[in-house]
């Protein structure tokens, strides 16, 4: 099996799976005062740390969360309860449903940010709803932008929309889940309020991740409890998956020079299959995640894809992983105009920490003789 869906989920690292293992050895709750409690506790705090060095933030500003989901969750619901619902939430058109739903379901005032058509921000569009801002009617300016599209890879202006929220005493939440460990994130260089990551998207296991908050930021937890982690997150804390998420990115750090690799190697694939067939590259030429590559061919359905290439033993999404296994249409791709035809036959490729030259190489075999039989069987 050849696995091209990193930005679903990455394997487990080595690292992660001993440290995890490690932990199993341990065996107490964090909390308790005694020595095996405190050896727990170490662990979870050498965790902390490890993330904190890969974010250039500070370790204590670090809440540990189920994952990236609940990450979110606590930065956007968390806001909104500690400033009494007095806010109005400018959503990127491309941010994850984890961002989007969660808005959603709080039912308050909220406004969509269109992208324009690369998949980037539409900057002057926030300036211009900014600038027409009225304290009394609005409220608070929350904004929520990803870092890097988990579709499209596209990097966000993340710093700039920092630049211009800050002049109206906003505040910013970053999603930067797919962002890390495949690109720098370096929360004082974003300026951000909020960052959430998520660990299995590094090589780490799943059902772990965090949110980084801004000392002095509003935020009320979500769950009460124990008073675990700062009174922000009750709930005895994952050990086993705390462990795992420091060694995986302690690894990640190290490896973040592979990224350069994968970045050519991604290249290659798209000039290889663009000379095969006349493709749309959503993204490219636009800042991306180095090793993400989202494409399509014109009639060749997404959902044909992916049931031919895992009959060849190729793993690989039409988008996002997140909808119980369903096949359905991009919300990134029709917000950058994409006509709903093409974008119904868009394939996502990702690579990662194991992915080899040779991986990529059987992976354009595959797709190229699928799509050469897809063609011929549409002339028939």
């Amino acid at each position: 099996m050849i696995y091209v869906d990193y930005n679903a989920t990455a394997p487990l690292r080595p690292e992660s799976r001993a440290a995890i293992t490690s932990a199993f050895d341990v065996g107490a709750n964090p909390s308790s005062i005694h020595q095996q409690g405190r050896q727990a506790r170490h662990l979870i705090e050498t965790a902390r740390a490890e993330l904190a060095n890969f974010i250039g933030g500070q370790a204590r500003d670090i809440v540990f969360t189920s994952g990236g989901t609940e990450a979110n969750a606590l930065a956007l619901v968390g806001i909104t309860q500690q400033l009494q619902g007095n806010v109005t939430m400018l959503v990127s058109a491309i941010e994850h449903d984890a961002v989007r739903n969660n808005v959603a379901r709080m039912a308050l005032r909220s406004e969509i940010l269109p992208v324009d058509s690369t998949g980037i921000l539409n900057l002057e569009s926030l300036k211009n709803r900014l600038d027409a801002w009225e304290s009394q009617r609005d409220g608070v300016p929350v904004v929520a932008i990803m870092l890097a599209n988990n579709e499209t890879g596209i990097i966000q202006p993340v710093r700039a929309v920092v630049d211009l929220v800050k002049q109206y005493d906003g505040f910013v939440h970053c999603d930067a889940v797919q962002a890390l460990g495949k690109i720098p994130v370096d929360v004082a260089a974003l300026g951000v309020d909020y960052l959430a990551v998520s660990a299995h998207k590094i090589g780490g296991p799943q059902g772990v991740g965090a949110l980084w908050v801004r000392s002095g930021a509003p935020l009320r937890p979500l769950l009460v409890g124990g008073g675990q982690e700062r009174s922000l997150r009750s709930g005895t804390e994952n050990l086993l998956g705390i462990a795992g998420f420091g060694a995986a990115c302690g690894a990640a750090e190290q490896a973040m020079g592979f990224m350069d690799e994968l970045a050519v190697l991604r290249d290659q694939f798209e000039d290889r299959v663009s000379a095969a067939f006349d493709i749309e590259v959503f993204g490219r030429g636009q800042a991306r995640l180095p090793q993400t590559s989202n494409f399509a061919l014109a009639g060749f359905s997404s959902e044909i894809q992916v049931m031919a290439l895992d009959l060849e033993g190729i793993a690989v999404s039409s988008g996002a992983a997140c909808s119980s296994g369903k096949v359905s249409r991009s919300h990134v791709l029709q917000a950058m105009g994409v006509d709903p035809g093409l974008a119904d036959c868009a394939l996502r490729a990702s690579f990662g920490w194991s992915s080899s030259p040779e991986d990529v190489v059987r992976f354009g075999d595959v797709w190229i003789e699928a799509a050469r039989r897809a063609v011929l069987k549409e002339k028939v």
